[in-house]
């Protein structure tokens, strides 16, 4: 089996990108393409792996590399994750027409199959989410945030794909907060301020995943026969109010409709780079259910969202506080 790993430089993927290493090396798999759109430095290279330097949007680029290395599956990682560090239409480009020119490539060159890390944010943030999303639920991700619209997009295009060709087969994750030992980006940036804030009559839970498991699964996903669509997170939800308690730090709610206004007013004067749409990420953040990722693709995680949280604390040397009085969210 030939594997290539869009993406294989960034965060998940380069912890993925270990593990099949090991694949490798104990030749479960033949050979092992890391394509990113960073030249690898050779130091940092790992033994065995193919390093190639692509660009998601270059379609004669990824057309050549399928065609040269003849994939049997492809592991799709690369995208923005950052939505405020890029134009709008340059994100577009990398997420959505990007995939559509993988998948292009993909069939050009008779791949098998291929493997797609989608997120929560496609469901989008609204008030009538049910308080689990499971995978049948409709995707509505808000226009207004790329990162949201843009995951959305990308699965209505996955969907238009399984109907026109239907040998190359599917896996798509819809991942959770990713948490791990080296994990720092906007979201953990909030946990290191020294309040917790909320938006008093909502609960804004948080679902985690591990980075170790979120590999892990993916990397099941290369061998196993299920294919499909998948919620990818840990049992269980935090509320804002048990990271606060975890943390040791003052939970603080806001009135909605006061920041609302608040922010109306702050950022056309520049003193806030948030706008009143980003109490929707407070007030609706999508929670998912697991239950098909365990029940039909037959994984388990082995840490739960509390487990996780407790992880990413630990490896980050802040003590883990009020334990006992920490009350995770379950599905019904």
């Amino acid at each position: 089996m030939t594997i290539l790993l869009t993406g294989g430089a960034g965060y998940l993927g380069s912890i993925v990108l270990k593990k099949l290493q090991q694949d490798l090396i104990d030749k479960k798999i033949t050979k092992l393409i890391c394509s990113d759109l960073r030249e690898t430095p050779s130091n940092k290279r790992l033994q065995y792996v193919v390093y190639e330097q692509a660009n998601i949007c270059d379609a004669e680029r990824l057309q050549a590399l399928c065609l040269q290395h003849r994939p049997d599956c492809i592991i799709h990682l690369a995208a923005v994750l950052d939505s405020q560090s890029m134009p709008r239409e340059l994100q577009y480009q990398i997420d959505v027409e990007g995939t559509r020119k993988l998948l292009d490539a993909a069939i050009a060159s008779d791949c098998k199959r291929i493997i797609i890390s989608s997120s929560g944010a496609a469901y989008g943030y609204h008030a009538d989410n049910p308080a689990w999303l499971r995978e049948t639920d409709s995707l509505r991700g808000n226009e207004i945030f790329a990162y949201s619209d843009h995951k959305r997009q990308v699965e209505e295009l996955l969907a238009e794909y399984r109907q026109k060709h239907t040998k190359l087969q599917q896996t798509i994750f819809r991942i959770g907060t990713i948490l791990g030992a080296n994990t720092d980006n906007l979201i953990t940036q909030l946990f290191k301020k020294k309040r917790i804030l909320g938006l008093k009559g909502y609960k804004s839970p948080f679902v985690f995943i591990w980075d170790e498991d979120a590999a892990n699964c993916i990397r099941q996903a290369v061998y196993s026969e299920n294919t499909g669509i998948y919620n990818l997170i840990g049992d269980g939800a935090l509320c804002n109010k048990d990271l606060a308690l975890l943390l040791g730090k003052k939970y603080r709610e806001l009135h909605a409709g006061l920041m609302r206004r608040a922010l109306s007013l702050l950022r056309p004067l520049g003193l806030s780079k948030y706008g009143p749409e980003q109490l929707l990420f407070l007030q609706y953040r999508p929670v998912m259910d697991n239950r098909k990722l365990k029940e039909e693709f037959g994984f388990t995680t082995q840490k739960s969202s509390l487990e996780t949280f407790c992880y990413y604390l630990e490896t980050h040397h802040i003590k883990v506080q009020n334990l006992a009085l920490v009350k995770p969210l379950w599905p019904d």
